[in-house]
């Protein structure tokens, strides 16, 4: 195996997307998704936050860095983790340029949102490199 010094190892990163039942959550899903495919992040459960179950919140004690994507203003993802005493890195979809009820859900939209994640300041959360991991 090639030896990288990507995140591809690191369980400590959990990513959660609001997937909410719109266009926009079903895009932050599919982007948590492919985060977690690449080896760029581990994806865990917000509902088991937003429940308090006990042992998943401990879990998220133990994370090294805990990331939050939004589809809209409503900010579930981000409200919940805080809630719950968590202070998440937070994407919102809208702030992207994503509006709720007029966004393609596609490879197309995918691979934007990815771009402007990886392109902004989850560069100081997630790095990557063309020795190993999935390249966005």
């Amino acid at each position: 195996m090639a030896e990288n010094n990507c995140m591809c190892q690191e369980a400590g990163v959990l990513i959660f997307p609001c997937s909410g039942a719109s266009d926009v959550g079903e895009l932050s899903d599919h982007v948590a998704r492919k985060m977690a495919k690449c080896g760029q992040a581990r994806m865990f459960c917000l509902a088991g936050i937003g429940a308090h179950i006990q042992g998943m919140v401990e879990s998220v004690k133990g994370a090294t860095k805990i990331i939050a994507i939004d589809g809209c203003q409503v900010a579930c993802s981000k409200k919940t983790l805080e809630h719950a005493g968590f202070r998440p890195i937070v994407f919102n979809l809208k702030d992207m340029g994503f509006i709720k009820g007029k966004t393609k859900v596609d490879d197309g939209t995918i691979e934007q949102v990815l771009s402007q994640i990886t392109g902004g300041k989850i560069e100081e959360t997630i790095s990557h490199n063309s020795g190993g991991c999935c390249i966005i």
